[in-house]
């Protein structure tokens, strides 16, 4: 079963060669929304007739289309990756929705592209004037968010602030007594939670948002840094190295409207091994310094011999990518929304790393996710009875480059946001097949797994908590930018206990996929997966959103989550 990550492309070419052309739309509407054609736009995966029903014929054909060599990874702003973009919204016209965006099917996000020329690039750490001589993709990996052709720095002094964290909530402030202003600040991965579940620190081996690369980052300009470096360790960050200098490797995208948001001038992982020979060389001990970081009285250690120099040389381009809307209008409380949003976009083409296969298309990084919307909305949008309230169902861009699609649409959203009755999320479905459970990625936040639970054990299911709570999904998909902002919003798209393979089968899938395939060209649709497991979670969230579109409740979250007073207090305006 593990090959179902290590397959060729030609599994999806095959399947997507059968499409029959004559089932295509031929939507006036979609070819006026939809961003110009390029003349080879024939060549792209056709459509085929679906059923109103949830169906495995349907997911194999939508996310073998979505995942096709000719979409090339389905990059945001590429020309390649915005036709797959056009193919959703396509997807939508045919199946009955109605365009909901602000451009036809479409929101425009625009973005800021910034790609470094590694060439006329530097980075390195020197210790006592000598530098280590770092291997950029093999030692570290480094760039900046700072839209500006020309980023340098010289001789940046080190410190070392454990986990680089600031929480009071947790009484915990690793930058307490030191002044990181102009220098260049080393940080561990995850929470201290992680490295002793048993502690009471954090939320134990769960990752909270402080684990998060991003938070980290964000904190250190906070706190006046002109650099930031992550070192990088398999297990606290939940992946491998490889997947570290996929994703920060070619064009690097942030939103143009925050791009006067202060950040540190660069920005860098370092592998382990580096880091404890850049301690060593120090008399420092990495493991050492790395066991006091877990406690709340860590002070951060100067690292005043070593000091980091880089010249960065961007080549910057602004675009525009799509977020791609369509909606069900609700027959009696048409102003009050639930939400459906999956991300569309994957890595693109990664022309700098060897190998034949240089595509990463993203089968499972997420066209099974945006398959599963599109599966919710035909039978949506072609069911006998309309449902009371409308449902909205989003397909965001980039959210491989930080969840900036559903970070524009949080700051610019369709629909009012509380008037959002609560949504639902589709990241990575495993092909697992049919489960006993429901997995619940941030188990315990919400009243929507009440509802979930009700009619997850009519189906003899019951929930999960996330086996891998130290990955962080949580903070890791799109769902949170909205919830950072009230919205309820549930992540539950796939078990992890096999009906046929018990939970160890369900825990060889998910490892052969996040070592094997995760960020990586070995993501390709095999038509020899189990999709039932595909239908048979899809069909629960139709039954689960179908309790909130046809009735008058309005889910929260829990009473002590961190979201839940946001939420009241937009709700009370």
């Amino acid at each position: 079963m593990l090959r179902y990550f290590i397959t060729s492309g030609a599994a999806a070419l095959a399947l997507a060669a059968c499409s029959d052309p004559a089932t295509a739309p031929d939507s006036e509407d979609v070819a006026a929304a939809a961003p110009e054609q390029s003349e080879e736009s024939s060549a792209y995966p056709a459509h085929q007739a679906s059923d109103a029903a949830i169906t495995e014929a349907d997911f194999a054909y939508r996310i073998s289309a979505l995942a096709d060599d000719r979409f090339e990874g389905r990059g945001p702003a590429s020309e390649h990756g915005e036709q797959a973009a056009t193919w959703i919204a396509e997807e939508m016209d045919a199946i009955g929705l109605e365009p909901a965006g602000t451009d036809g099917w479409y929101q425009p996000v625009p973005l800021i592209e910034s790609t470094l020329d590694e060439s006329a690039s530097s980075f390195d750490i020197s210790i006592d004037g000598e530098a280590m001589g770092l291997q950029i993709n093999q030692d570290v990996v480094y760039w900046s968010q700072n839209p500006e052709e020309q980023v340098s720095l010289s001789d940046s002094e080190l410190v070392f602030v454990g986990y680089g964290v600031v929480a009071p909530e947790y009484g915990w402030n690793d930058y307490e007594g030191v002044d990181v202003t102009g220098k260049t600040v080393v940080i561990l991965i995850n929470d201290p939670g992680f490295a002793d579940p048993d502690s009471g620190l954090f939320n134990g081996s769960a990752m909270t948002y402080y684990g998060r690369w991003t938070y980290k980052y964000e904190e250190a300009a906070r706190q006046g840094a002109e650099g930031a470096i992550i070192v990088h360790q398999t297990a606290p960050a939940s992946y491998p190295w490889g997947t570290v200098q996929s994703s920060w490797s070619g064009p690097q995208f942030t939103l143009a409207s925050s791009a006067s948001q202060e950040r540190a001038d660069v920005q860098a992982w370092i592998t382990e091994d580096k880091a404890t020979e850049l301690f060593s060389a120090l008399d420092l001990d990495f493991a050492e310094l790395s066991e006091a970081a877990m406690s709340s009285d860590f002070a951060a250690v100067d690292m005043g011999r070593a000091t980091m120099s880089a010249s960065l040389t961007n080549s910057l381009r602004t675009l525009t990518s799509n977020n791609v809307a369509g909606q069900v209008t609700g027959s009696e409380r048409p102003d009050e929304y639930v939400l459906f949003m999956a991300h569309w976009d994957h890595i693109g083409i990664r022309l700098n790393f060897a190998g034949d296969d240089q595509i990463y298309n993203g089968a499972v990084d997420n066209a099974t996710g945006v398959s599963a919307v599109l599966e919710l909305a035909e039978a949506y949008a072609q069911s006998e009875t309309p449902p009371e309230r409308s449902v909205i169902f989003v397909a965001v861009t980039a959210e491989e480059q930080g969840l900036l699609g559903s970070e524009y649409y949080a700051q610019n959203p369709l629909v009012p946001l509380d008037q959002t009755v609560a949504g639902f999320n589709f990241d990575g479905i495993l092909p697992i097949g049919r489960t006993e459970d429901i997995v619940v990625i941030g188990y315990g936040a919400s009243e929507l797994e009440d509802i979930l639970e009700t009619e997850a054990e009519a189906d003899g299911m019951y929930l999960s908590p996330d086996p891998n709570p130290e990955a962080g999904y949580f903070y890791r998909s799109d769902h949170v930018t909205l919830a950072r902002r009230g919205v309820p919003m549930l992540y539950a798209d796939s078990g992890s206990v096999a009906e046929d393979g018990g939970r160890d089968y369900g825990a060889q899938i998910e490892a052969a996929y996040r070592l094997q395939a995760y960020h990586k060209p070995a993501d390709e649709f095999d038509p020899e997966w189990d999709m039932g497991g595909f239908v048979q979670s899809t069909e629960l969230m139709y039954r689960v959103s179908r309790r909130l579109t046809d009735s008058e409740d309005w889910p929260n979250w829990y009473e002590d989550n961190e979201f839940r007073a946001i939420r009241d207090a937009m709700m009370d305006n």
